[in-house]
This record gives C-alpha cells, structure tokens and sequence, in this order.
C-alpha cells in the first residue's frame, strides 16, 4: 500500500507540475501530492478488497474448484491454502482408504465380528455375524444388541459384564439334526465401546464330543472280552475241569482274545489312514482282478457263515463280460480291496442264510464308475442310516457282536472312499434289504484298452 501512494504522489505530482500548472508553487505541489498519495491508497484498497473478495468467495464454494489467481498477499494466501487444503483431502481420503481396508479384512474374517458402543448398540458388523445372529447390517445399526440378541445365555453373560472369557451359545442356524455352536467373547476397547468376536466352533464340539465317546466305546468294547478273559482264567485256576469243560473254556476265551485282536487291527487301520498321505492318481489296478478276489473271499466267508444252517447266500457278481469291460481304478489296492470287502461282510453278516446279495460294476456316461453292494436282508430303519459310517455306531449292538462285528467297517469305508474322493451312498428300508454304493469320480477311472480287452478275454 505505501509503494501505491507513492507512486500515485508522484504521477500526481508530475501532471501538477508540468502539465497543469507550471508555476505551481510549493503548497500547490504538495497539496497534488498529497491527493494522489489519498488516491493511490484508496485504489489500492479496492483492489486489494476485490482480491480478498474473489479469494473468500473461492472459499465459500461447497466444492473447491480451481482457485482464482491472485497476486500479493492474497496470491500468496491462496497458494498456501490451496497446498493445505490438497494436504487435507489426501490425509482423509487415506484415513478413509484405511479405513475401508480394516472393514474389508473384517468382512473377510471367518469369524463374526459386532462393534458396539458404550451402550451396547450396534455401530456395525460383518456378513458372518449378521448370518449367525440373524442380524441386518444397514436396518439394525444403532439397534441395541440385547434386543436383537435374545438367548438368556447371552443375556447373563452380557449383564454380568465379566468378559475374561468365552460363552458357547446356540447359533440361530442350528437344528436338532444339525447343531451350530458359537464361541461367543465381548472385548472392551475405547471408551465404554465393546468388540464381540462370535467363532463357529460347531466341528471342535463335535470332535470333543466324538473323542469322548471313542474313549468311552473303545474302553468299553475291550473291558467286555477282559472281564470274560479274566473270568475264565480265574475258573480254570481255581476249579478242578474236565478235558471238555476246559477244551470248551478255552475255546470260548479264544474268541474273546480273536475279537479284541479285531478291534485292536480295526484302530491301527483307522489310524493308519488317517496319518497316511492320500494315496497316488498313477497307480492303477484291475477292477476284475480286485472284485475276483473279493468275490473268493466273500464266498468262502459266507460258508463259514451260514455252515450250520447249510444254505449259503445267494452271491450274484458281475459276469466275465463286464468284468472284460471294467477297466482299471487309480488307488491303493489294499484300501479298496479292505473297503470293498468291509461292504460285501457287513452284508453277509446282515442278510438270513439263504438269502441273496447282488454286487455290481456299472461305468456312468459322465466317466465316473459305480459300485454297489445290494442285499435282501432285514434292512435299517432311516433314522439310523445318517449314523451308520460313525465309530461303533451300531443299529443292534448284541447282534453285531453276535456276528462279530467291532463296529468300525464302516468307518473305514468312509475314510478309505474319502481318501479316494468317492461318495458313499446308503438306501435301506425295513424289511426290503438295503443297497450300499460307491461313485467314483471319473479322474480314478480308467476305460479298458482293446489290447487289455483282448488279452482279458483271452485269459477268461
């Protein structure tokens, strides 16, 4: 502003002096000076009122566009604040990128997470925790938590306010045929806020419950054949037998120590395919060969079975024309072989001397083959059917250890096919047999060859 009037003192002083009146004397002169210095500062202000102006106009703008330029102070102004404001934006479009990152790996998380202020409302939660407790994530912001959340257990551990550890409470999903658990724990953070982390912990429950009882029906199955080993023992040490009676004891404790040999085999087995890596896709056996051998077995197992009655099952296997056509399945012979034969005994031991038992061989147009064993037996009542590949799961327990089963063959079906990525399928109903069936998938089954069918039908 000074640089302004003086310069405007000075034109006007100049134009006084030389161009208006020449011989001005010095008041004269001053006095020009003096209004241009007046003039000067006055045009300044407008000016400098005119770039302040334009410049808080800019600012009042909702959305800041490209900013006026200016010169002087003002000019410098409107740079600086133009580099603050840049620096603002960038700071909370990355506060809001992070922001957005933290809800996504939340979103991402297995587990169900809830945010909820200090008076327990939702502030906000992922799609897992509205699936598990049925929540709305937009309708139920702001909602309290207790409203939504009914379940006493809940509502006890939520007033109780002691949050040092876990509540496993009924997931809103579960059912009597399908239970869901929730491992549910609330955290304190901020002020008064809390965090409620909710974990499906569905399979650890059942895997702790299934332990138990594996425990539990493996110290049961063995203390059975002890306390009978135990007592015959006694009997043969403290009473004076016969050569029959104690011919007849020691036959009778044979079996018992047979059965617990069974069981003990039936585990290793189990722990065995569990512990072992899944077997190759490039080792490839005959299927002929495989049901042919089981076919030797199954016969020779339903002599035995059925010599009393002297009327042996009625065994139908696939023909050599279908065996011809079988082909070759990618595995581990000796667990197919072990699966296969699990499934041909239980039907043997199952089905009344006489009656009829049918195995079959069929390729599917998808690839895929399929292998069934059906048999006239007495049949399963359907509620047991789901139960049926557990651990000493047994439909009838005194007739299965009248036939001599430990309650596991299934099982070992089960992890033998899933090792294999086959599919056990079971159909039964009382009183019309039941029918028990693999599917292989079409990566494990290979169509035979002309030569290899040539040279079967030369063999045959």
């Amino acid at each position: 502003m000074l640089a302004s009037q003086i310069a405007a003192a000075l034109v006007a002083w100049l134009v006084w002096s030389y161009g208006v009146q020449l011989q001005a004397s010095a008041v004269q002169q001053c006095l020009a000076a003096l209004v241009g210095a007046l003039m000067g500062g006055w045009i300044w202000w407008l000016v400098d009122s005119w770039n302040g102006a334009r410049l808080l106009d800019w600012l009042r703008q909702s959305s800041l566009g490209e900013a006026p330029n200016l010169s002087g102070i003002w000019g410098e102004a409107s740079i600086r604040m133009r580099r603050w404001i840049r620096q603002t934006v960038q700071q909370a479009q990355q506060g809001d990128q992070r922001l957005s990152d933290i809800l996504s790996a939340l979103q991402a998380s297995p587990n169900g997470v809830v945010l909820l202020d200090a008076q327990g409302r939702i502030e906000w939660c992922n799609q897992i925790a509205a699936r598990q407790f049925g929540f709305d994530a937009h309708r139920d912001v702001m909602q309290s938590i207790g409203n939504l959340l009914r379940d006493p257990q809940f509502s006890a551990y939520f007033a109780a306010q002691d949050f040092t550890r876990d509540l496993v409470m009924q997931g809103r999903e579960s059912t009597p045929s399908r239970p869901v658990k929730l491992s549910v724990q609330l955290y304190g953070y901020g002020e008064g806020r809390k965090l409620l982390l909710a974990r499906d912990v569905t399979a650890v429950e059942q895997a702790e419950a299934m332990r138990r009882d594996f425990v539990a029906n493996v110290s049961h199955e063995i203390r059975t054949p002890l306390t009978v080993l135990a007592g015959f023992v006694e009997t043969l040490q403290n009473l004076p037998l016969d050569a029959d009676e104690r011919k007849r004891y020691l036959e009778l404790m044979s079996q018992q120590a047979e059965r617990m040999q069974h069981l003990v085999e039936d585990l290793l087995t189990l722990s065995r395919l569990e512990g072992s890596p899944p077997p190759s896709s490039n080792d490839w056996m005959s299927v002929a060969q495989l049901l042919k051998r089981c076919e030797n077995e199954a016969r020779g197992l339903s002599a035995t079975l059925t010599r009393k009655q002297n009327r042996p099952h009625v065994l139908n296997f696939p023909d050599d024309a279908v065996l011809a056509q079988a082909g070759d399945i990618a595995g581990a012979s000796a667990e197919l072989h072990s699966a296969f034969s699990n499934l041909l005994g239980n039907a043997m031991r199952y089905t009344p001397a006489g009656g009829r038992i049918d195995v079959s061989w069929e390729q599917l147009a998808d690839g895929s083959a399929r292998f069934a064993v059906k048999d006239s037996g007495p049949g399963i009542d359907s509620k047991h059917v789901a139960r049926l590949t557990e651990r000493f799961y047994r439909v009838d327990r005194s007739r299965s250890r009248d036939t001599g089963g430990t309650g596991l063959g299934l099982a070992i079906v089960k992890h033998v096919l899933q090792r294999h990525g086959a599919v056990l399928s079971i159909v039964s109903e009382q009183g019309h047999g039941s029918e028990f069936a693999v599917t292989f998938p079409a990566s494990r089954v290979r169509a035979v060859t002309g030569t290899a069918q040539l040279a079967s039908v030369v063999q045959s």
